[in-house]
């Protein structure tokens, strides 16, 4: 068989042949939306490889993204890796420590920065110590007032630049293509390296019937953001599949979501499930057309029985649970019923679709606890690991690897059982299980089900401590909008599906639960701004 190597090259060549006249709608604005054809957006991305040459990007040079969901972004993503270079995609919503130290520990040459972005990442220059240039993306061609010396305007570069620059043919597979830093919980966020094979390969998987089912037809509107594990892939796809990208740019909201899946007839549509509780709440207050939706895909944290049901009986729109993370590029597996489900009730329907789905092809996944792998009981805890070809086998520079990458598996750190199908339910992060006079509850559980009853907008479950118990849940609750319900109600709600002993003893009322920089309860702020919380004895 032939040799080939599987780079990035091949997407943007196949795009500019065969899908021309495909479409990028591109939001930069609350008043400017870019069309923009593959082959128009092709060349544009020649001109961003020659342009970011002549400043100094040479192979192996770090480039990073501090940007929203948009073409300028998405030029990005093929410009620097297909040139030999790594492109860096920082999140915009880190705190600004971290941003300093990911840009740093990257070594960062050249930062892209959305004009209405730069205002926070000006007070950091001082600080960093690789950065040679800065280039402002964004519709004027002006650039800020600044005092670091060599700041570009986007549209400017790529006017002075060549829109036949030829992208080198010798780049090897596993170079480097893209690096990722995870939004650290607790410590500095560590940094994950994508490779031009691990990337192709993952992109060629979303077009798998198993998995997005990408194709050619589709309109696919990546909510996750671009500076997030790569837009979960979708951008890389889309290009090679040919389907029209429908980019939201900054400051969006449920209500322009939902305009733009109307406007656009979106067939396929992925975000973490803080968003679809959004556009949720919003369909039902006023409705637009859905039928072109075929697949909402939600990732990131667990999705509520509650919200996954309404989608798919009230709103008509299959809802998929999708699991993976920075380190896994990320997909790992989706909930998809199979055939031999043909025949399972509306609920066993519903509670398969809870979990985090079967294992994606080329993933080989445990669940692994002191005894070995767990048995498909649906009861039985332990730790996910996984390998594959586009999982990560270290950090980057980073010593934590010993404690994540053992044996060839990468192990997660989520606490997990299988379900008699083989299904992956992820019952908690190591650190958030809630160990309880010797036994395990697992918060998520509880989470979905309170998040079940119809007064309750979001949950979250914690352990504190307990003279007696060790640990004891608490549940932190926000209500919907004028919405009722008192703590004994929720109670009451758990209890048909719950042992006494794992119920919450108490229940918190919150204006909103602090969340991390992509959507996840943040139970770390949560544990600190209840530390001094007396579980009623």
């Amino acid at each position: 068989m032939m040799d080939t190597q599987l780079i990035l090259t091949g997407f943007l060549k196949r795009a500019e042949r065969y899908f021309p006249n495909k479409q990028i709608i591109s939001r930069t604005s609350p008043t400017i939306t870019h069309r923009i054809a593959f082959k128009d957006y092709v060349k544009r991305t020649r001109r961003l490889a020659d342009a970011l040459k002549n400043i100094g990007m040479t192979r192996g040079t770090k480039v990073g993204t501090f940007g929203w969901n948009h073409h300028r972004h998405l030029e990005a993503y093929f410009a620097i890796p297909c040139s030999g270079a790594i492109l860096h995609t920082i999140n915009i919503r880190l705190a600004p420590e971290h941003i300093v130290y990911i840009i740093n520990h990257a070594e960062d040459e050249i930062l892209l920065i959305d004009e209405d972005l730069f205002p926070l990442v000006e007070p950091a220059l001082a600080h960093l110590k690789s950065v040679k240039h800065i280039i402002i993306m964004g519709d004027s061609l002006g650039v800020p007032t600044s005092s670091f010396p060599n700041v570009h305007n986007y549209e400017q570069l790529l006017q002075e630049a060549d829109e036949n620059f030829e992208f080198p043919e010798d780049i090897d597979e596993y170079s480097q293509a893209g690096m990722c830093y995870t939004s650290a919980t607790t410590g500095m966020p560590k940094g994950v390296v994508y490779t031009h094979r691990s990337i192709v390969l993952h992109s060629i998987a979303l077009g798998l019937a198993e998995s997005f089912a990408l194709k050619e037809n589709d309109v696919a509107l990546p909510v996750v953001p671009m500076f997030h594990v790569n837009a979960w892939g979708l951008p890389f796809a889309a290009i090679n599949y040919g389907a029209n990208l429908v980019l939201p740019g900054p400051m969006f909201t449920p209500a322009l979501l939902l305009d733009l899946i109307e406007q656009e007839k979106v067939t396929l549509a992925a975000g973490v499930p803080t968003i679809w509780l959004g556009v949720l709440a919003e369909q039902e207050r006023q409705a637009r057309d859905l039928s072109s939706l075929r697949q909402i895909i939600s990732g990131g944290s667990a999705s509520p029985k509650g919200l996954i049901q309404a989608f798919i009986e009230k709103l008509g729109v299959p809802y998929v649970n999708a699991y993976g993370m920075t380190e896994t590029s990320p997909l790992v597996s989706m909930s998809h019923p199979t055939s031999e489900m043909d025949n399972y009730s509306a609920d066993e329907l519903l509670d398969l679709r809870v979990t985090q789905g079967l294992t994606s092809s080329l993933i080989e996944t445990e669940v692994v606890n002191e005894n070995g792998p767990v048995p498909n009981d649906g009861q039985t805890m332990g730790e996910l690991r996984i390998r594959g070809p586009w999982i990560a086998s270290e950090y980057y520079k980073d010593e934590r690897t010993v404690d994540s990458f053992r044996d060839g598996w990468l192990y997660t750190g989520d606490i997990a059982v299988l379900t008699k199908e083989g299904y992956i339910k992820i019952t908690d992060r190591t650190k958030d299980l809630i160990k309880s006079g010797g036994e395990w509850i697992s918060s998520v559980d509880l989470e979905n089900a309170l998040m079940s009853h119809p007064a309750v907008f979001e949950a979250a479950v914690i352990a504190v401590p307990h003279p007696k118990w060790q640990e004891r849940p608490l549940a932190c609750v926000v209500l919907k909008e004028n919405a009722h319900a008192g703590k004994d109600e929720l109670i009451a709600h758990l209890e048909n599906d719950f042992a006494k002993w794992s119920l919450p003893d108490d229940v918190v009322f919150l204006k909103e639960i602090p969340k991390t920089s992509v959507g996840k309860f943040l139970k770390a702020k949560l544990r600190e701004d209840l530390k001094d919380y007396e579980v009623p004895l």
